[in-house]
């Protein structure tokens, strides 16, 4: 079976420096992490919260538990097979890569409408722009970073930066809005309320779609492949989802905090805007400040690690295409997706929330692939023996994903028809 080329920024394994490595791991950990908590998440977080309260920290420890099995599983196999989902999935069940790749390229577009509509709210809310304008120049500045000769340079410190900055003003915000902790972690494990859509569409925003394989097809470009370079990824999959999960939990606290306050939040009207009005409600027009730094960082990155990944599936299509032919295709990508947020009337946060329950679908589909081809197919893996518990709890978790995707497929779509 023949293996997909990496694309022109990999370092050959062999002769991968300590440093060299690091910085891969670095740079897939922060991708994962800056994709998970992209502008749908942080708009979920609001919406949810409002909704369901302190109850909805079940379904932020569900999303980070079914995160864990997902990344450990998808990054362990593209890393022993050193190849893409695509070709993994092609190899395994003849066909279902192409498949595969027109879902998750689909689903990655549909994602970065609503990221460029994240980047928009976010400049709305930094420096007062109009949310169209600030979109489309957030998009064009995702362009100019792909158009560089140093793309792969320029994209790894631009996650990197922006992922810390979240994370600081974030726990700031978290702070002044003097959350009810107690409450919401005897939520965590005790839920007053259990809602299946939501609990879809939370983990669709943060491992559904493009964003199960970004971290892993990263290493892949980097060359960190291979079982010597196994234990090396399997820590960093777990720093990636400490880190989200921490993220996640902090940003749920500091809405969750103005929410107990009594704090009257608009989820539902055409320029609502939910998480901005939660951060000025706890630090007034500092948080609202604060909020449109920290969403536009996370939509930034997020539109670059959703077209980063979506058209890595390309290769599926075309084995030969050449890093600077891929850098081309990402920039056409969110030429598009920016094309149909200027046409979309749809509001950015109500198409924000429905993208993540979109991608929650997609999910099942190419987690039971994975499952399957590390059950049945150890030959891609050059005979490795997969842990069986993990194997087990991922067969567990995919059936969990169908099952929540089954439940919710009709309350998802319904988010496009909301007032």
């Amino acid at each position: 079976m023949k293996q997909t080329t990496t694309t022109g920024d990999q370092a050959p394994t062999g002769g991968m420096s300590a440093k060299t490595r690091r910085g891969a791991l670095i740079a897939a950990i922060f991708l994962m992490a800056t994709s998970a908590i992209g502008p749908g998440f942080i708009t979920q977080t609001a919406t949810f919260t409002t909704k369901l309260g302190s109850a909805f920290a079940f379904a932020i420890l569900a999303s980070i538990l079914i995160d864990f099995v997902v990344q450990l599983n998808i990054w362990r196999i593209v890393t022993l097979t050193k190849m893409r989902a695509s070709d993994i999935a092609n190899a395994a069940i003849p066909g279902t890569g192409y498949v595969l790749a027109i879902l998750v390229i689909v689903g990655g577009l549909f994602f970065n409408i609503g990221n460029i509509g994240g980047a928009g709210l976010g400049l709305n809310a930094l420096l007062g722009l109009d949310a169209k304008l600030g979109g489309s120049i957030s998009a064009l500045i995702a362009i100019g970073i792909f158009l560089s000769h140093r793309a792969g340079v320029a994209i790894d410190r631009l996650i990197v930066v922006a992922g810390i900055a979240m994370i600081i003003l974030t726990v700031y915000v978290a702070f002044v809005s003097q959350p009810p902790v107690g409450d919401a972690l005897y939520q965590t494990f005790l839920p007053s309320t259990i809602d299946f859509a939501t609990i879809t569409t939370i983990v669709g925003g943060t491992v559904g779609g493009y964003i199960t394989y970004s971290g892993a097809h990263r290493l892949l470009d980097k060359g960190t492949v291979g079982i010597e370079n196994l234990g090396a990824v399997n820590r960093a999959a777990l720093s990636g989802i400490a880190v989200t999960g921490v993220m996640r939990y902090v940003l749920f606290l500091a809405i969750l905090g103005v929410v107990a306050s009594g704090v009257v939040i608009d989820v539902s009207g055409k320029g609502a805007n939910p998480a901005a009005q939660a951060f000025q409600a706890a630090a007034g027009d500092v948080g609202l400040r604060i909020f449109g730094a920290v969403l536009w960082f996370a939509a930034i990155t997020s539109v670059i690690g959703a077209a980063y990944t979506s058209v890595s599936f390309v290769t599926v299509f075309k084995p030969d295409i050449s890093e600077r032919g891929r850098n081309i295709a990402t920039v056409i990508f969110i030429a598009v997706s920016l094309f149909f947020y200027v046409i979309i009337t749809t509001p950015p946060a109500q198409m924000l929330v429905f993208v993540g329950g979109l991608n929650g679908l997609i999910l099942p589909i190419g987690l039971s692939i994975f499952i399957y081809a590390a059950w049945a197919r150890s030959d891609l893996m050059g005979g490795y023996r997969y842990p069986r518990w993990l194997l087990i709890l991922g067969a567990l978790t995919c059936a969990l994903t169908w099952y929540m995707g089954y439940k919710s497929i009709g309350p998802i779509f319904a988010l496009l028809t909301a007032a």
